[in-house]
């Protein structure tokens, strides 16, 4: 069973106009991971067996944890802001 990713430039998502204004800043990659993390936490919750998928979203919560982990140290009024914006508990 194949995974959809979610669409990095999607018009009805309202971080788009974020994501598309640079598609490498740490910001947008942490967005783009968050999103990630909610659609694969979705999907493991309908089919708990899927243990690849799981993985999957260990390693994106990982990834995500070192690039918020890199934004805190480079630009703590960034981290800040961008914690508010997607309500992670931090």
């Amino acid at each position: 069973m194949a995974v959809h990713k979610p669409e990095k430039n999607n018009p009805e998502s309202k971080d788009a106009i974020y994501i598309s204004k640079n598609c490498g800043s740490s910001s947008s990659q942490i967005t783009y991971f968050t999103k990630k993390i909610k659609y694969l936490s979705e999907h493991i919750k309908k089919n708990k067996k899927d243990h690849v998928t799981k993985f999957s979203l260990i390693k994106t919560v990982n990834q995500r944890k070192k690039m918020l982990k890199y934004l805190k140290k480079k630009d703590k009024n960034e981290y800040l802001d961008l914690i508010k914006k997607l309500s992670i508990r931090r």
